[in-house]
């Protein structure tokens, strides 16, 4: 798919405007080509009523019925976008309260007539944005976690995660390393799906430098012996 045909959604599961793992994914967003569509959600500001599970109640027959308000403006959104981005700090090394219940509701709209809410699903792309105020990047590994095993089970595919460090708001500015893989996060097409943008820059331009003569490689296109590769 081109570019240009992709629609971004950016989930905001912070607790605050503009915190820091905002400022890292519009960062991020920065660098898509303007004719991409992009759309900013924030979920504390799309409030959702609590998850009821449904499943197995008699005379349900295991489905849900049509959302409504809130509900049917993310199912919506979800549906319609071709990215699927969770701007989510960790919160107790895990997904915030109002990211995860976004995602209690898949199993809704997965039983919802109609909808057909997993195979809509399948073949779209998931990416994480996360800031953490720890210095190891292991600590998001559960949210990581999640999120992945539910691109998996959805059949999507993981686009990759940029990590970031800060505390309070404007930290992440400091973290020159993240701050410099936010610039390449969405455009970097050829770097392979899944790539992790918390191991320093130095692993990331030899990733970037190793797709770019991959792909000259591909395409016949030589380097002189006066040609200049900065990665």
């Amino acid at each position: 798919m081109a570019m240009s045909e992709r629609r971004f959604l950016f989930l905001v599961a912070s607790a605050r405007r503009e915190g820091n793992t905002e400022t890292l994914a519009r960062k991020a967003a920065a660098s898509l080509p303007s004719d991409v569509k992009r759309q900013w959600i924030h979920l504390d500001e799309t409030p959702l009523p609590r998850f009821e599970d449904i499943r197995h109640h008699g005379g349900k027959n295991n489905q849900y019925p049509d959302p409504e308000g809130n509900e049917r403006l993310l199912l919506d959104e979800t549906l319609s976008a071709t990215d699927i981005v969770f701007v989510t700090p960790l919160y107790w090394y895990s997904l915030p309260s109002s990211a995860k219940l976004y995602m209690d509701y898949w199993s809704a709209w997965l039983r919802v007539p109609g909808v057909d809410f997993k195979k809509q699903m399948a073949g779209k792309k998931m990416w994480a944005v996360c800031v953490l105020a720890d210095e190891d990047p292991k600590r998001a590994e559960l949210l990581l976690t999640t999120l992945r095993h539910s691109a998996e089970y959805m059949g999507m595919e993981w686009g990759g995660e940029l990590i970031g460090n800060g505390s309070k708001p404007g930290d992440v500015l400091n973290d020159t390393r993240a701050m410099e893989a936010a610039e390449h996060f969405f455009v970097s097409s050829s770097v392979p799906a899944g790539t992790r943008f918390i191991v320093g820059s130095s692993q990331f331009r030899k990733l970037l430098l190793r797709s770019l003569c991959g792909s000259l490689l591909k395409s016949g296109s030589t380097l002189s012996a006066n040609s200049t590769v900065r990665a």
